[in-house]
């Protein structure tokens, strides 16, 4: 009998032991885990804060290619590919320059507006649009005025500003070309259209109105509902604000339900998917000389009057709020972000600034540039009157 008790007692310790040693393994193999993760995580900070810190010296040219027509012919980023369009057609091309698709057309001041994987490229001043989507031409249309503006929503709806003389019009397309509503506009009422801009969904156009109220000049930013909530609504007008004294040239919608309006004096933010509201206004009291602007960052440059650094950099998040502040001496005519990154550039000068505003590349280049594009990690696009580069910085 005691020896069963003995043997029993036995057992028992020995379960608790091999318990004992699976929790300890489970407490080290836990431990060595958690290590193992916080060596990575600490590297890949290491490694993010290098590549965000790091500067290049000079640029290596990966890809060349020479074209006929250089100066007519424009490059954008589409659908992660280049969109290659001039007066006599529109392609879609890789970086060595092989297209995908092509198609021909004949316009003699041929603008594209690019969202995602579609386009709309319009004859400015004429009467000819063309849509397309990344697997080529969608829609075509002919206007009965000329073309002022023609901007397109991700999902290949189109809103055109239209001169008529007297009269001014704006036209809402479908993918395929065909007319979904048309609103004429008149000085008076409710004024000029500056600019016009669609949201993600189509559901929502905007447009920015300048008319002159006395002897100031005022600015009217109104909503047009397409869906059910602007069916019962005068000209579907969901929202309107007026700005007095205040112009208002530019507009951009970042995606479904968050758009912006730059004024001469700062920006304001709108947010609603139905019904936008006012969420956010900036202003300065600098004269603004440029903005910029993709999905997710809204930027302006201003003089501060400073002989060192005559520029001034703001960046904000669409919500408004202000991500760096960067001042800088760098002679551009041109300023947009594209890949990420902001870019500057004049006929023989670029710089590339990370989205914190950290200076990556600073430097000449040979030739005369038309554009200045990034189309991949480290891969850019530079467009110069003697041929098409693809560069690498190192």
């Amino acid at each position: 009998m005691m020896a069963q008790n003995g043997k029993l007692s036995q057992d028992v310790g020995s379960e608790e032991g091999y318990r004992r040693q699976l929790s300890m393994h489970k407490i080290a193999a836990m431990k060595k885990t958690v290590l193992t993760v916080a060596v990575v995580a600490a590297v890949a900070v290491g490694l993010v804060l290098f590549i965000e810190k790091r500067s290049y010296r000079t640029y290596d040219i990966i890809q060349t290619s020479e074209q006929e027509d250089i100066v007519s012919t424009k490059y954008e980023v589409m659908s992660g590919k280049i969109l290659r369009y001039s007066p006599d057609g529109a392609a879609l091309v890789n970086s060595e320059m092989d297209a995908y698709w092509s198609s021909l057309y004949e316009m003699q001041n041929p603008v594209a507006d690019i969202r995602g994987d579609w386009a709309v490229i319009a004859d400015v001043d004429g009467t000819s649009m063309k849509i397309f989507d990344k697997d080529g031409e969608a829609g075509s249309v002919t206007t009965s005025y000329s073309i002022v503006k023609a901007r397109i929503s991700s999902n290949g709806l189109v809103a055109a500003i239209l001169d008529g003389g007297d009269s001014t019009w704006i036209n809402y397309y479908d993918s395929d070309g065909s007319l979904i509503a048309e609103n004429q506009t008149h000085v008076e009422d409710p004024g000029y259209p500056m600019d016009v801009a669609v949201s993600d969904n189509g559901e929502i156009m905007m447009v920015t109105y300048q008319f002159i109220d006395g002897s100031d000049t005022t600015s009217y930013v109104a909503f047009y509902n397409f869906g059910d909530v602007g069916q019962n609504e005068d000209d579907r007008i969901v929202s309107g604000y007026t700005y007095e004294g205040v112009v208002i040239p530019e507009i951009r919608y970042f995606d479904a339900e968050r758009s912006v309006a730059f004024r001469e004096d700062g920006f304001t933010v709108y947010k609603g998917r139905q019904i936008p509201k006012e969420s956010a206004t900036e202003k300065v009291d600098k004269e603004i000389v440029s903005t910029f602007c993709d999905d997710d960052t809204i930027g302006m440059v201003f003089k501060n009057g400073n002989k060192d650094k005559q520029y001034t950099m703001k960046v904000y998040s669409i919500n408004g709020s202000l991500r760096f502040t960067k001042d800088f001496n760098i002679p551009y005519t041109t300023i947009k972000i594209s890949g990420g990154n902001i870019l500057l550039y004049n006929d023989s000068q670029i710089c590339v600034m990370n989205s914190r505003g950290v200076e990556k590349y600073s430097g000449t280049v040979d030739g005369s540039i038309n554009n200045f594009i990034k189309i991949g990690w480290n891969r850019y696009l530079l467009v110069l009157d003697s041929g098409v580069n693809v560069i690498k910085f190192s």
